[in-house]
């Protein structure tokens, strides 16, 4: 009898023992709804080909981490996503982390920045720095980063519709603090993709805003060769509702596109594949959250090699930021969040995350004070130096559980890519509403197992408090929006307007035509020209998306 026949024989009978005993009453599934097992074993794994399928850390496939030594050699990048309030506000909540110990920075933009406009326009009333830093002019990034040396922290800036504009603002301000392009690190979110299908905060409509993006790929490989010039999310994905495996595959989908784009753009792959980088949610079930990423490791190194060509090894290694859930925390009992970060934290440090955010108790119920944000940060400090878990690189591999729920999460994506090459592609996906309407499935399962406490949510559908939630809140004052209004006219009444509307004429004619728009962005920025102004006269070229009403 072979080894694998006697383990069958003996798992039947203990099978059998276990079947006189009783189980809770409840479903037994992932929090995405995968069915589970009571047990895994070397059945489960028989498939596995160890240089094939996990290799060695470093190594093709990369599923064991993209660098030889992971945590070993350098720790994740602590970066808390910050911003509120003007300027000066944020620059001095930033000076406050990177003095507690952050390493990196992480900018989040008030609302009227996200969309496009300035903070005198009239859909920017009451929205002015209240989820976010009010950004509308390289005067306001200098601030921002006053007394930050940029050649020394890198940056992750949160935007999308208008990122090449903020990022130009950024590179602007370098130079201006005599730092060179070439010596920046940092992180432009810049994935408009996601926004069509998650997020909903876009301006442009998906052609010219895959322009921009494969400009910046251009521009940055020449000039900045040290910057992440996308970070395609899965993150909103997720918090729209998605299950982790739609997180997986649509983040990875949109990842194909981003580089079959620059492709027909007349890039060559290596010439900006080195630079994507990735960002994942980390939710609440641990085991799938690290299976997730071992499996988006994979699934990019074959893609890029097997269907892409790609030869340099850089192109192959899928580096990921993380952030905790949003959508996990909870406004009854917040100090419970507290647990459920952490443990999302080291589900993302065990999965290999290059980077990491991790949500603040009170984030579900305003912008984070100092005392809760501090907290999220103390978290990372104490996974990293007192858990022990980054001593070892990649210490769950060769689970039974793990490695069996790695490959079946990949395969369930590769199901995903298939659909949507069915469909003509993601920008065709998006257009019948392929996407929206799967995550909105998936949130409506999820939900109604929240209602019905199948999905047990600590301190919401079961052990609950009646006590009132009782801690400090961080409150924008109004009087910002009026601040803010109020430098932005005066930095038009002294910059050369001349100026800035020949810049702008320039940039709506080379709008017009196939060159690269970066430059002329950058030129106009330098000469404090505004968001919104560059996004206007873009508008008048490009026109605005209008997404498709489903039913």
């Amino acid at each position: 009898m072979s080894a694998s026949d006697s383990l069958k024989k003996y798992l039947v009978k203990w099978q059998q023992d276990m079947h006189n005993l009783e189980e809770r009453e409840e479903k037994f599934t992932t929090i995405s709804g995968e069915p589970l097992k009571a047990l895994y074993t070397p059945l489960d794994t028989n498939s596995l080909d160890y240089e094939n399928d996990l290799g060695f850390p470093g190594s093709y496939p990369y599923t064991r981490g993209v660098q030889p030594n992971m945590y070993r050699g350098r720790l994740w990048t602590m970066r808390q996503f910050s911003g509120f309030g003007d300027a000066f506000d944020s620059n001095k909540r930033y000076r406050y982390l990177l003095g507690q110990g952050q390493t990196g920075l992480s900018v989040a933009f008030d609302m009227p920045t996200i969309m496009g406009y300035d903070s005198d326009h009239e859909r920017s009333f009451g929205e002015v720095g209240r989820c976010g830093v009010a950004i509308d002019s390289l005067e306001d990034m200098e601030v921002l980063f006053n007394r930050i040396p940029l050649d020394q922290v890198t940056t992750s800036m949160t935007i999308n519709g208008p990122a090449a504009i903020i990022w130009c603002m950024y590179l602007a301000n370098a130079e201006k603090q005599g730092i060179k392009l070439s010596d920046l690190g940092g992180t432009i979110q810049n994935d408009i993709l996601k926004e069509y299908i998650a997020q909903k905060s876009w301006i442009f409509p998906p052609e010219p805003s895959m322009r921009l993006i494969t400009d910046i790929f251009d521009f940055a490989a020449e000039n900045v060769p040290c910057w992440n010039t996308i970070s395609i999310s899965g993150y909103h994905i997720r918090e729209a509702g998605s299950t982790a495996v739609q997180e997986l595959a649509f983040t990875l989908a949109d990842g194909f596109a981003y580089v079959e784009a620059g492709i027909k753009a007349g890039l060559k792959v290596d010439s900006f594949a080195p630079r994507l980088s990735f960002f994942f949610n980390a939710h609440m079930d641990f085991f799938e959250e690290v299976c997730k990423y071992r499996a988006a490791r994979r699934i990019w190194a074959r893609r890029m090699k097997e269907k892409y060509g790609a030869k340099d090894p850089r192109s192959l290694k899928l580096r990921f930021h993380t952030q905790t859930a949003g959508c996990s925390l909870t406004a009854q009992e917040p100090e419970n969040n507290i647990v459920r970060t952490a443990l999302e934290a080291l589900s993302a440090v065990l999965g290999g995350t290059q980077s990491l955010h991790t949500n603040s108790m009170d984030e579900v119920l305003a912008l984070p004070t100092e005392k809760a944000v501090k907290i999220a940060l103390r978290t990372q400090q104490v996974i990293a130096h007192e858990s022990g878990v980054a001593n070892t690189i990649d210490p769950l591999a060769g689970s039974y559980f793990v490695e069996s729920l790695t490959a079946k999460m990949e395969a369930e994506a590769e199901e995903y890519f298939n659909r949507i090459d069915q469909l003509g592609g993601v920008l065709a996906a998006i257009d019948c509403g392929f996407f929206q309407q799967e995550i909105a499935d998936a949130a409506y399962t999820y939900q109604k197992a929240v209602d019905s406490c199948k999905r047990v949510v600590v301190g919401e559908n079961r052990y609950n408090s009646e006590e009132p939630v009782q801690i400090e809140l961080l409150k924008i004052d109004p009087a910002v929006e009026e601040k803010q209004v109020g430098r932005l006219k005066e930095l038009k009444q002294k910059r050369d307007n001349n100026a800035v509307n020949r810049s702008l004429v320039d940039l709506k004619n080379t709008a017009a035509k196939k060159d690269n728009i970066i430059p002329k962005i950058f030129s106009a920025v330098k000469l404090y020209a505004t968001e919104g102004e560059i996004v206007a006269a873009l508008k008048e070229v490009f026109g605005e998306y209008r997404e498709k009403p489903l039913f």
